[in-house]
């Protein structure tokens, strides 16, 4: 069974998505029509979580209960919709926080569903993916930049697909309170900021200026704002250019003090942040050779909805990562083969008493095909190996928690397992991944041989707390390393919190 085949999104089905910003919080509750997302709905509220964000990790009370506040409006209005419609997602000032699941904890209770941590390179994914369903179909390539609250993505991609992805930790309510503490506007201080911003995009400008893209967008309400200031002032008729952007900048300087600031086409709520937004749009032209930006209606949470339909319909990125990941780490795929088909013999035994769904059939696909990447590293330790890679590499498609999930598996899938991995892991993710490590070990286990053999009828029976093998007895006599792996298997599943019995037929 495919993720599609359990991800049913039929006609006049709503979905949702929720977009967790630095700076704003936005819901998109769209009418599935033709495959197609509709939208009926949209939310949004003014959070500036980043403003709340400490030097020490944690969020402060006042913003705290805001983000929470906004959820819990959120999640009145799609209480009806299956979380299986719905998708959350928090950016950069989430993956800052010191302790982020306390936050996200909260957070999920206040939504009525789960929230997801996407890394600064998935949420350019998603930008892209939402920017492109919006703009007239190209062959050429494209530039999307999304300023946000805390970073800035900035995307090259040709059609639905982005190619080159770099996420800087410079934002529009950052960029503020760091460069113009006490809301105070001079040249001096411009300057000082447009050269530090500057000196962060120099480490892929010269990549991005050669991949040859022909047009330019923006996609955050940073660029709506902006685009809308350039043409209320009359500095701009065809989107933002480098001088309609010092047009601007100068009438920011010449106001002086960002508490009193107005400006034509300027709404209130974006006053304060505008200013470290402009900036990072000057720094952003003079790096990559802008010449003019075009404002995209469409972002992320417009993405996330893409992303909902592409997973239920075949096209689930994350299985694209996993079978890239293994190649770029030579894995053994004729020994994952055997491993996989193993494993997904064991959990269709199984699957009815534990009530695994077709999701969790794909996790077992996917950590059956990557279990052994840290092989490339080296053969001592290699789970670990491979769980360190599965936890920091940037996979698309995947969250912070997903990427955490496949790692505690690829971790415990050998030697004794780790508790403290299980434990890390959101309540909901917990269960699933003991399970399906004790598949992947059992699976392993008679994978050793590291052959094209044929395997003996078993069968696995399975109750909350406990394991039952039977195979026949005359094969396992004709096995014994087979046995001793069996019998000494018994105290690592109970780690899992399973006890592991073994019968002869």
């Amino acid at each position: 069974m495919s993720q599609g085949d359990q991800i049913q999104i039929k006609d006049g089905e709503l979905i949702a998505a929720v977009d967790m910003g630095s700076n704003s919080y936005h819901m998109v509750v769209a009418r599935v029509e033709h495959g197609e997302p509709r939208v009926i709905d949209r939310l949004r509220e003014t959070v500036r979580m980043a403003a709340g964000l400490r030097a020490d990790g944690t969020l402060d009370a006042e913003h705290r209960a805001r983000a929470l506040n906004c959820l819990a409006r959120f999640g009145q209005r799609i209480a009806g919709v299956p979380s299986i419609r719905v998708r959350a997602v928090a950016t950069n000032t989430v993956r800052r926080l010191a302790s982020p699941q306390a936050f996200l904890t909260a957070a999920e209770t206040a939504l009525g569903h789960p929230v997801e941590i996407v890394s600064g390179r998935e949420e350019g994914r998603l930008i892209f993916l939402g920017a492109s369903h919006d703009l007239p179909a190209s062959r050429e390539n494209r530039l999307v930049i999304d300023v946000g609250g805390g970073s800035t993505e900035f995307i090259i991609g040709r059609g639905l697909a982005p190619m080159h992805t770099e996420s800087v930790q410079a934002g529009c309510i950052a960029s503020t309170l760091r460069f113009f503490p006490g809301g105070k506007l001079n040249r001096k201080r411009w300057q000082r900021a447009s050269s530090e911003i500057g000196v962060l995009l120099q480490q892929f400008a010269e990549d991005y200026r050669e991949a040859s893209w022909v047009e330019a967008f923006g996609s955050s309400g940073t660029a709506k704002a902006i685009g809308s200031v350039v043409q209320a002032m009359k500095f701009s008729d065809e989107g933002v250019t480098p001088a309609s952007l010092a047009l601007l900048r100068d009438a920011l300087i010449d106001q002086g003090q960002i508490s009193t600031l107005k400006l034509p086409g300027l709404a209130e709520d974006r006053a304060p942040v505008i200013a470290g937004g402009v900036v990072i749009f000057e720094a952003a032209f003079e790096a990559l050779g802008i010449e003019r930006l075009r404002v995209c209606e469409s972002s992320m949470r417009e993405g996330l909805l893409w992303d909902l339909l592409g997973r239920a319909g075949g096209t689930d990125p994350r299985t694209a990562s996993i079978d890239a990941l293994a190649s770029r780490y030579g894995v053994d795929r004729a020994q994952a083969r055997r491993v996989e088909s193993t494993a997904l013999m064991l959990f269709d035994q199984v699957a009815k008493a534990w009530k695994l769904d077709g999701e969790a059939r794909e996790w077992l696909s996917w950590v059956s095909r990557v279990h052994e990447i840290g092989l490339a590293i080296a053969h001592s330790q290699h789970h670990h190996h491979g769980a360190y890679i599965l936890r920091h590499a940037d996979l698309a498609g995947f969250s912070r928690q997903e990427q955490q999930l496949l790692a505690a598996v690829v971790e415990s899938h050998r030697r004794k397992p780790d508790k403290a991995q299980f434990s890390a892991l959101p309540q909901r993710h917990r269960t699933l991944a003991r399970q399906i490590t004790a598949l992947l070990r059992l699976a392993v286990l008679f994978r050793r041989a590291r052959r094209a053999e044929s395997l003996p009828q078993m069968r696995l029976a399975a109750t909350t707390q406990r394991l039952r093998l039977a195979l026949p007895g005359t094969w396992l006599e004709q096995h014994p390393l087979t046995e001793a792996d069996l019998e000494q298997e018994q105290a690592p599943m109970s780690e899992l919190g399973l006890s592991l019995a073994l019968s002869a037929v």
